[in-house]
This record gives C-alpha cells, structure tokens and sequence, in this order.
C-alpha cells in the first residue's frame, strides 16, 4: 500500500504544478492516467461504479466527484479539487488535494487551510486506544471552529485489496465512539468542508456533488497506517 500510494502522491504532486489559468480539466485526467501507467499502476476510479474517468476534479462550489471536461477551463481566481486513487499488486491507494488557481480570495484561502488542518488534526487521533470518532470530532471541531461545515453525506473509509472498505471514516461525531482503533488498520480520511451549509446535491450528470447553497468546498484526503508507533501517512512524498 505504501507503493500504490507513493504512486497517488507523485501524480498529485505533478497534477499541482499544472494547475493554471487556461487549462482545461480533462487535460489533468489525461496527464493522471498517463504518469499512472507508466508506473506499472492501473487508475482506481476508472470504471469504478461507472465512473469514466481517472481523476475527480471539482471546482469552486464542487464537493466531490466533479466530472473532467475539455470544456471546463480554469481560471483566475477559482479553487480546484483532485482526487486520485491508483492500484497496484492489487492494493489501492487514495488521496485528494485542494489548490488555489492564481490569487483567489482570503475566504478561499482560509478554508483551503482550515480543510487542510482538520485533516492532520484527524490523523493525529489515528491511533491505537483511540475510537474511530475521535478522528471525527477532531476534524469537526476544527472546522466549525474556523466558520465552515462539515459535508455529513460523503465519508472517509477503509482501504485495502479494494477502494472502500469498513469501516466509515465521518468527518463528524461525538469522541469516544465508533469501533477501536488497531494496529494494521488502513484509513482513507477525507474531510469535505464547506464555506457555507454542510448540505448538498448531485446534479444531473449523476456524480457531480455541489453545496446546495453555492458555497466553495474543499477537499483533503490521506491514507494512514494505524500502527503501534503512531499513524503513518502512506500518502506523503515524505
């Protein structure tokens, strides 16, 4: 899993520096299945439940799963999520990103941080002893605490020999719930934060989640080993 993740970091980090004014999403999803095959990898999201792409790109007020399309340019001023899986020897790796494109505003960049921060924060709680919403309400009360909302209808999840597996990772919960954590758990945590309301809808195209209010969202997400010495982040470059 540490290989299949690696794999997920460097594309993202690729994927990172191409973000730009001018470019179109669908040219990220190519460049993504690309650097993928060439390491010997396969892309997880490809055909998975039918969704017929490589990448999810959501942009601005777009929480998950946004669709790549020659027709979708960014530009100034607008803040982008990748998420990214890739399996490899039949393990998966997972990982999302939220980048700025250009000068965006100081509410994009506060909430861009704050998503970022309730991320380490949960995956400090990512420990043996600890019960599963600790995780969660580390990452909410973050969060909240920084004036946004936390999406309640996507989830973080396990992940192994297949793409989701138990248990449901939430962004929110009261500590001291949900399952004990134990050594040789691997988790995928991935808060989703809004700038407005935590509610959300899917548009007509079948998988594209947007906030039902307009607000921008965004979206972080790392695999992390549970093991005696601590969570280990697998993807991290580092």
């Amino acid at each position: 899993m540490r290989v299949s993740n690696a794999i997920v970091a460097e594309v993202l980090a690729a994927l990172r520096e191409k973000i730009r004014p001018g470019i179109a999403t669908i040219e990220l999803d190519e460049l993504a299945r690309q650097m993928v095959c060439a390491r010997k990898a396969e892309p997880a999201f490809l055909g998975y439940r039918g969704y017929p792409f490589s990448l999810c790109v959501s942009v601005n007020n777009e929480v998950v799963h946004g669709l790549p399309a020659a027709t979708r340019i960014l530009k100034e001023g607008d803040i982008v999520s990748l998420d990214f899986g890739a399996v490899y020897d039949g393990y998966y790796g997972d990982a999302a990103i939220t980048v700025p494109v250009g000068k965006v505003s100081a509410e994009a960049e506060l909430l861009i941080r704050a998503t970022e921060e309730a991320l380490y924060l949960g995956i400090q709680e990512a420990k043996v002893t600890n019960r599963l919403y600790d995780i969660s309400y580390a990452i909410q009360k973050h969060a909240e605490n920084s004036g946004f909302s936390v999406v309640r209808q996507f989830v973080g999840h396990g992940i192994g020999t297949a793409l989701h597996e138990p248990p449901e990772v939430p962004n929110y919960g009261q500590p001291g719930q949900g399952i004990r954590l134990q050594a040789g758990m691997v988790l995928a945590i991935e808060p989703m934060i809004n700038a407005g309301s935590y509610e959300v809808t899917i548009l007509s195209d079948g998988w594209t989640a947007v906030t039902k209010d307009g607000s921008l969202s965004a979206h972080f997400e790392h695999c992390v080993a549970i093991t005696e010495d601590g969570p280990r982040i697998l993807s991290r470059l580092d």
